[in-house]
């Protein structure tokens, strides 16, 4: 008779070993999440990190008191203000055009400006222009250049004779002559040239010798007999 029974599986078997290690397994995965989720939940670990631990606290630098600064004193936008060369306001060139060249060059004297004529061909005295022009902004000092229409008229040289050198010096300038010095500008004039009363035109130069005259240092020239 045949036996039809079947064999009976070993519950002990390798598949109950691996469902038992595997569950095992799962229950150290779940306490290790469980833990970290954990230490998130809290805000972390109390330790400071690596990078904390290196890096030094930053210094804290207290507040400058600010300085205060007079209104005139702040730099404008455009950079800081140097009044020595601001243009004073108001000081412009006058209208000199059509003037007497004379008239124009103390219309400059009086403004504390300086003046150059420059003397034409034609005829008159008039200024026919000037530059900068009339109107233009200035600083004090500045040479203002005049046009005149016609030639430099002559003029009569001043006897200067003994007088302090820087004195004559502005006789000269008042005739419209200008100095030029031989020997230096200390002094009194021992000699000139031209000679007193000679003939000269504006612009013209007069040489002047001051203090003692070196040996051998012409008077003046000599004046063509008229």
């Amino acid at each position: 008779m045949t036996d039809e029974r079947q064999p009976v599986r070993d519950e002990n078997g390798p598949n109950r070993t691996r469902l038992f290690v595997g569950g095992a397994v799962a229950v150290v995965l779940l306490a290790v999440i469980g833990g970290s989720a954990g230490w998130i939940l809290a805000g972390g670990s109390d330790q400071p990190s690596a990078s904390s631990e290196s890096s030094p606290p930053t210094a804290v630098s207290p507040p400058r008191p600010t300085e205060s600064v007079p209104a005139e004193d702040r730099p404008t936008a455009d950079g800081p203000t140097d009044n020595r060369s601001a243009t004073p306001t108001g000081l412009t060139v006058p209208e000199l055009v059509g003037a007497d060249f004379e008239h124009a060059r103390q219309e400059l004297r009086d403004r504390r400006l300086g003046w150059r004529l420059v003397f034409g061909s034609g005829s008159g005295r008039a200024v026919e222009r000037t530059s900068p022009s009339p109107g233009a902004p200035v600083k004090r000092g500045v040479t203002v250049t005049v046009w005149v229409a016609g030639p430099a008229p002559a003029v009569t040289v001043p006897d200067l004779d003994g007088r302090v050198c820087s004195e004559a010096a502005d006789e000269l300038v008042e005739g419209g002559l200008y100095p030029r010095y031989r020997t230096g500008r200390q002094g009194s004039v021992s000699a000139q040239d031209p000679a007193a009363g000679g003939t000269a035109r504006w612009n013209d130069q007069v040489a002047l010798t001051c203090g003692d005259a070196p040996p051998g240092t012409p008077t003046a020239s000599p004046q063509p007999t008229p």
